[in-house]
């Protein structure tokens, strides 16, 4: 039987290896992306060995181009960025001028054309959502007032990134590269039938995308059927990309972003977001990757100065036009610093951009692999510039007079509104989901002292607002558990419902705080075994609990179970 199989070959080569290769980078504490990168470069034409399918590839990364703005739209936050508009719109606007402008001037020493060096600039000033988001949440500083500032900034940098993919095209002509749809003559027409094109798919997005797609959302909801709500957020989001390509002409990228930003309008945008996350982030690695085939590495051996001038105007450049930009609206350094280090990177709009701008014959492939490399060492480096800030900030905190005389060490105050843990003798809750909530419910109305560990932002965020303390990120960090206090906590509710990273939670808190009575939920007999191993006091299982209350109703024996080490709730 013949295995000719190109399309399963290039999507398990390309997991296997970014996952290796992305574990190894999260290992050295680098974000995964230098990992499906390098990936990429591994499966690519220009390394020995296996070879994916180029044509396939790109089909591959044009879905994981839609699902990446579908997530940008479906996280757009009107409301994040009106919140430091003063500051994010003026500054990311000059920010980009300036890494433009940069940009330009490195395109013009390599006697690039006007059109060439206006894609490669653009592609420089733009960062990655997702080492930026990374590296705050790392820090606990993406509610923070600084934190707050760079997803404004990096907001308003995609809104534009989004503005140029549409323009591009209509405007390749007259840039020096292929003119579309016969615009040899001017750009007029072209510019004029593109923005046109853009504003009709805009009002029908408005006008019924708005109700008609929430409306969707929310009559699949009532089905009962998870499998078919996340069907319906895929159909969403890829149907209305292709719609708005075929019927409109615009680019899949915009249909998309804009299927994300109806939907975000929804009560069920939350679970839209969370359902699609896995699909989202599986295409999203096969896009790293499919970018990573196309990047030549002997460019770093044929013009090393050329990668090297890429590499400082990215992370030296534009970080210092917005620490200067920063400093000039009277921010504190330590704010102005964060938000030049968050911005000291590119990534996925960089990717899209320059692919965009070699397809229209705007760009040589060497600008391609010059913005690859700059990318790969920009993510590589950045952890340590905020490792830096990060050993500056007691000096900063002093200079700033944010943290009074007699306060003991590590009690830094932000300069701005980073939420701090004061609770002790309290309870953790891990997990605000329909289990969490009727905990943190109950738990409130006895008065209990409570801090909820939440890896969903805007749930967090949610949660914040409505008065309780909460730690954003990932329980299975030491990290993240020492800033929830742990160690002065007296009772520890995992209420997610992975069993295995409740284990490693529990084993975590277990060591950082021997007292402490740890209960979890399980669906299975097998994870009440796994998660009593693993240091839970008490383990409760939903069907058993069923019937424990059903005996109870008809008068047969229902114990209440009681919180002993080892005991399962039956």
């Amino acid at each position: 039987m013949p295995h000719h199989t190109p399309l399963i070959a290039t999507i398990a080569v390309g997991f296997v290896l970014a996952y290796l290769l992305g574990a190894v980078a999260t290992r050295l504490r680098l974000s995964p992306l230098v990992g499906y990168l390098l990936a990429g470069i591994l499966v690519g034409p220009f390394t020995p060995g296996f070879v994916a399918d180029k044509e396939l590839s790109h089909e591959i990364s044009e879905i994981g181009v839609m699902l990446l703005m579908f997530g940008v739209g479906l996280h757009f936050s009107l409301k994040d960025l009106m919140s430091v508009k003063n500051i994010a719109i003026p500054g990311a606007l000059v920010q980009i001028a300036v890494a433009t402008l940069l940009g330009m001037g490195l395109a013009w020493a390599l006697d690039w054309s006007f059109g060439a060096g206006l894609v490669f600039g653009l592609a420089l000033s733009v960062a990655s959502t997702v080492v930026l988001l990374r590296a705050l949440e790392e820090r606990q500083l993406l509610d923070s007032r600084r934190g707050k500032i760079a997803i404004g900034w990096l907001i308003v940098e995609d809104l534009v990134m989004v503005v140029t993919l549409v323009l591009l095209p209509a405007l390749a002509g007259v840039l020096g590269g292929e003119a579309q749809g016969g615009a040899e003559a001017g750009v007029l027409m072209p510019l004029l039938t593109t923005l046109g094109k853009v504003s009709l798919f805009i009002a029908l997005m408005v006008l019924v995308g708005r109700r008609l797609l929430p409306w969707l959302l929310e009559r699949t909801a009532g089905s009962g059927s998870r499998e078919l709500f996340t069907l319906a957020v895929l159909a969403i989001a890829m149907g209305v990309a292709y719609f708005a390509a075929q019927v409109f002409g615009v680019s899949f990228a915009l249909g998309a972003f804009f299927a994300g930003m109806m939907l975000n309008e929804s009560e069920h945008n939350h679970r839209a977001a969370e359902d699609s996350q896995a699909v989202r982030d599986a295409f999203a690695v096969l896009f790293f990757v499919a970018v990573g085939m196309l990047f030549d590495p002997s460019i770093l051996l044929k013009q090393p100065l050329a990668v090297f001038a890429t590499f400082l105007i990215i992370v030296f450049g534009k970080s210092l036009a917005a620490l200067a930009i920063v400093r000039a609206f009277g921010k504190p350094l330590s704010t102005a610093l964060t938000i030049s280090a968050s911005l000291a990177q590119i990534g996925e709009f960089s990717f899209i951009l320059v692919a965009l701008g070699v397809s229209l014959g705007l760009m040589p492939e060497a600008g391609r692999d010059l913005v690859l490399a700059g990318a790969i060492l920009s993510i590589l480096v950045n952890p340590l510039c905020f490792s830096l800030i990060d050993r500056l900030q007691p000096w900063l905190d002093r200079r700033e007079n944010t943290v009074p005389a007699d306060a003991p060490p590590g009690s830094a105050l932000e300069d701005d509104d980073l939420p701090l843990i004061h609770e002790t003798g309290h309870a953790i809750l891990i997990g605000h989901g329909r289990v969490g909530s009727r905990i943190s419910r109950r738990l409130s109305e006895e008065g209990i002292p409570l801090v909820i560990i939440e890896d969903n932002r805007a749930r967090a965020q949610e949660l914040r607002e409505e008065g309780f303390s909460v730690v954003l990120g990932n329980a299975a960090s030491n990290h993240v558990l020492e800033l929830a206090k742990v160690a002065e906590a007296r009772w520890l509710l995992i209420a997610i419902p992975n069993a295995l990273e409740a284990g490693q939670i529990a084993l975590h808190a277990r060591v950082a705080n021997p007292a402490l009575v740890i209960v979890a939920r399980a669906h299975f007999d097998a994870e009440v075994e796994y998660l009593s191993e693993h240091a839970a006091d008490l383990v409760v299982m939903g069907e058993r609990e069923i019937a424990r209350v059903m005996f109870a109703r008809i008068g047969l024996d229902a114990q209440q179970p009681t919180l002993q080490p080892g005991s399962t709730a039956a």
